[in-house]
């Protein structure tokens, strides 16, 4: 069976991908169309394009995780998978202008693994032994996607294999469900916790944002949120916009301009918040 690292831009796949060597280290890149997230390094954009062969306008995760990708790149010595679905607000026009939210929870699946399992489908390397950047003390988000598992520990995958140029299914072909990975969590099993991965970059050229993952994620909570604006307005506008001209809300019973302008009675940074409170796509 093969064996892929899946890469977030975080410490935790980061230390994975420098430690548990693999036939695959794979990272999803989320694109936005909007020009308002225009990433700002023209060099550093050109490059993803050579990397993922689509236009990269901008992401709405931290611009941060470009530089952490090809820095770590350096680092082990091999080039990492670049892979990446359609654009944001595309696939929120497939879903008929609804937004993704707690019980539809369909960005992580469009954006981060459709997007994997493809890659790794054309490599003809599936079903693979997927590592996890689950670390020590976080048993219950590995126990959780095992439980997905068949008997043999294998998480299934429904896909179908034509596709229209914005990432639609053509409506001629069947979906299938495909044996897709083993999800194990290496950093569990050798017991290294969050300090121990944060002592290992101590020392290392590698750059990190202060939190993975949409800037926006909906999974976060309300003051985080607001912390999340205050530090990138431009990206937290993106999600603000997006709700305003499409169907549903984000998070239940409250608007990301709620959010946005509330008035919380501690001046909190990121250090504040745990990483149960930050979200995560869990891929």
């Amino acid at each position: 069976m093969k064996t892929a690292n899946s890469i977030s831009g975080g410490k935790s796949s980061a230390y994975i991908a420098c430690n548990y060597p693999a036939d695959f280290n794979v990272f999803a890149l989320v694109r936005v169309e909007d020009k308002k997230c225009k990433f700002k390094d023209d060099y550093l954009r050109q490059k993803v394009e050579d990397r993922i062969q689509k236009p990269f306008i901008g992401t709405v995760e931290m611009d941060e995780i470009i530089t952490t990708i090809f820095d770590l790149e350096q680092y082990i010595g091999k080039e990492i998978d670049w892979v990446t679905g359609p654009r944001f607000e595309q696939v929120i026009r497939n879903k008929g202008e609804y937004l993704p939210n707690k019980s539809a929870r369909f960005c992580t699946t469009e954006l981060k693994i459709r997007p994997i399992f493809h890659y790794l489908h054309s490599q003809n390397a599936l079903p693979c032994e997927m590592r996890l950047g689950f670390r020590a003390g976080e048993e219950k988000r590995l126990i959780k996607k095992q439980k997905k598992c068949d008997k043999n520990g294998i998480e299934h995958f429904k896909a179908t294999f034509g596709k229209h140029k914005e990432g639609r299914h053509k409506g001629n072909n069947k979906w299938e469900t495909v044996p897709f990975q083993k999800p194990v969590a290496p950093l569990i099993d050798d017991r290294i916790y969050r300090e121990d991965v944060n002592r290992y970059f101590e020392d290392k050229d590698i750059t990190f944002a202060e939190m993975n993952n949409c800037v926006g994620c909906w999974w976060r909570n309300e003051p985080l949120l607001n912390t999340m604006y205050q530090k990138r307005p431009d990206k937290f506008e993106w999600f603000n916009r997006i709700e305003q001209t499409h169907k549903g809300t984000f998070k239940d019973g409250v608007t990301y301009e709620e959010i946005k302008n509330a008035n919380f009675t501690l001046d909190l940074g990121f250090d504040d918040f745990s990483g149960c409170d930050s979200g995560y796509c869990g891929v």
